[in-house]
């Protein structure tokens, strides 16, 4: 994994007389916690790096995890909550069964319930910790705001929203839309499969019976294609089996787009982007020039960590309940 490099944040604080009041509890701003909890996003950003020294896999799993909770219901920290006898929570919808690293997000809660007392939101710290996750293994570094209240509705039925790896670039779009995200962050948020690795069932029906012309998908580099189906067989019957979503899957960087162009995307999806010209110059783009992949990222990620923003939630004690 590449190597942390804390960066120095420098503020400028406007002093405007007497409107030097808080800003509505339902704003999310970047000096949200300056006053309540000015060591909350140290707390978190030392909670993930000790995690992710002790696991590589952490980061491609944090940054997951807040994709997954903010695509449903917005970002509510709801894909955290544990189900119940009475509920099947988010967590344990079929999509997102594979999540993992929740117990990052637990630490990070009780030192900070610690720090600063029923303060700093469960939803505030995955976007915080997805942003450190991104830049602690050599992608871009962005100002998170912060200010969201975590949500007290968790429902594993609702899961069946998220994108899946089988969409084409029309359904990703509308899912997209729905969200108030475009085409632009379509394609930079999907460059967040730099760091990653898929099991088999997400991507094995384009390696076998593909269609009734052909066997794998056409879309697929040949060669690439043999190299899964020796991990992937048909049957398969180790359930770990799977590949890396690029070569380079501990590093943040535009390696992602560099497959789409040699036909080595794993998802479908994936490889969709470069097939459709409302998509393809963008994947071009940022296959070309990373500063500019890097700089679109950090864009798109602030504004899905805006999306369904909660006005009157609550400040969890346990992210799990």
């Amino acid at each position: 994994m590449a190597g942390f490099s804390p960066r120095k944040l420098s503020f400028s604080i406007i002093f405007l007389g007497l409107m030097t009041v808080l800003r509505s509890q339902a704003a999310l701003d970047v000096h949200y916690y300056d006053r309540t909890c000015p060591e909350a996003e140290k707390i978190i950003r030392y909670t993930v790096l000790n995690a992710s020294m002790h696991d590589a896999k952490v980061p491609a799993r944090i940054l997951r995890m807040f994709f997954h909770d903010c695509f449903i219901r917005g970002c509510d920290a709801s894909v955290l909550l544990d189900s119940t006898p009475q509920n099947q929570a988010e967590k344990d919808g079929p999509p997102n069964i594979s999540l993992r690293a929740f117990y990052v997000i637990d630490d990070a809660k009780t030192k900070l319930e610690s720090a600063c007392p029923k303060t700093v939101s469960c939803a505030d710290i995955v976007a915080i910790a997805a942003r450190d996750v991104v830049a602690m293994s050599g992608g871009p570094f962005w100002n998170v705001l912060k200010g969201r209240k975590d949500g007290r509705i968790s429902k594993a039925s609702e899961t069946i929203n998220l994108p899946a790896p089988t969409f084409n670039v029309s359904t990703l779009i509308q899912s997209f839309t729905k969200r108030g995200l475009g085409v632009k962050d379509l394609v930079a948020l999907s460059g967040g499969h730099t760091l990653g690795f898929s099991h088999c069932s997400s991507f094995q029906a384009r390696l076998h019976n593909f269609s009734s012309v052909h066997d794998i998908d056409p879309t697929m580099n040949p060669e690439f294609a043999e190299t899964l189906k020796k991990k992937c067989p048909k049957p398969n019957k180790n359930g770990n089996a799977g590949q890396f979503l690029d070569s380079t899957a501990s590093t943040f960087d535009n390696n992602y787009y560099k497959q789409l162009l040699a036909g080595k995307g794993v998802f479908g999806s994936d490889q969709a982007l470069y097939g459709d010209y409302r998509t393809k110059w963008m994947v071009e783009s940022f296959a070309n020039d990373q500063s500019l992949f890097f700089k679109e990222f950090a864009t798109s990620m602030v504004k899905l960590g805006n999306v369904g923003v909660m006005e009157n939630g609550e400040v969890r004690l346990n992210c799990r309940v």
